[in-house]
């Protein structure tokens, strides 16, 4: 029984190698990005993590002020906002600064109206075609789960010490280094008409966003600093809640459940000692 035991651990333990090397290879052979996201500092990071109210407001803002021009956010509610510690009467407020198509009336056809917390955050677009017809061929994807669909892979062994640390930044790292690394393109290296070169991309060496950002182009009501840093790093935060708002509650109900399991099993263990005290072994 002992042999076989060790025969199915090895062969777990080599289809995890195989797998992992796998991964790195991909990675590899693929060349993008060609510089490895930067490892940012997140609130919500580790098994204890939590929000950062003021970094998901502020994130949000940049998102109104300048993302949502051209990505939308189909799969958020305006009521959703509650978690980031708007009021009732704020949500209200921000909702009706959107207008939302609706209907048909009692004439059988579709109107606008302003948009109310139940109502879902609208695309600047109607359609695909549309989005593509305005930004020259490229479609700008919805930002949603952005942060969970830009994760790119760490290979082999690093991701075996994510699952030990908890770690679940990869997309919001990526999304920061991505907004924080546009540059001139290198000496030789040739970039096509309407695209940026940015060795963060993940899907080539040059992608058709232009820098979006620049200093103090969104006002911060809280005294922090109006940079491309801090706007890329809060608007990363943002995108990591709406991709999975549920995150902190997580890993705290997880947390939970390994304290419970090593408790339960510890009283296992005192029961089996107590039970079989008196047998002979």
């Amino acid at each position: 029984m002992t042999n076989m035991f060790s025969k199915l651990m090895g062969i777990a333990a080599g289809a995890l190698v195989a797998i992992g090397l796998t991964a790195g290879a991909s990675f590899a052979a693929s060349g993008y990005p060609i510089n490895k996201p930067r490892n940012a500092e997140w609130s919500f990071a580790g098994p204890f993590g939590t929000w950062d109210q003021g970094a998901l407001q502020r994130g949000f803002k940049v998102y109104r002020e300048v993302c949502s021009a051209c990505h939308g956010m189909k799969l958020i509610y305006f009521r959703d906002l509650a978690d980031l510690g708007y009021s009732e009467d704020q949500i209200k407020a921000i909702a009706a600064e959107y207008e939302v198509q609706d209907g048909p009336n009692e004439d059988g056809e579709m109107f606008e109206r302003p948009a109310r917390a139940a109502d879902r955050i609208p695309s600047p677009y109607s359609n695909v075609a549309e989005s593509r017809a305005a930004n020259g061929g490229a479609y700008p994807p919805d930002l949603s789960l952005i942060a969970k669909a830009r994760a790119p892979e760490r290979g082999f062994p690093t991701f075996i010490f994510d699952i030990l640390t908890m770690y679940a930044e990869n997309g919001p790292d990526y999304i920061y280094s991505l907004l924080t690394g546009y540059k001139e393109a290198p000496e030789g290296e040739e970039i096509l008409d309407g695209l940026y070169y940015n060795p963060y991309f993940v899907a080539g060496k040059a992608l058709a966003m232009a820098n979006p950002l620049s200093d103090d182009i969104v006002d911060y009501d809280d005294g922090t600093p109006q940079t491309v840093e801090q706007y890329s790093k809060d608007v990363s935060h943002f995108l990591m809640w709406a991709a999975e708002p549920g995150l902190v509650d997580r890993k705290r109900q997880g947390f939970v459940v390994l304290l419970f399991l090593l408790i339960f099993a510890g009283l296992l263990y005192f029961t089996k000692k107590k039970i079989w005290a008196n047998v002979q072994h």
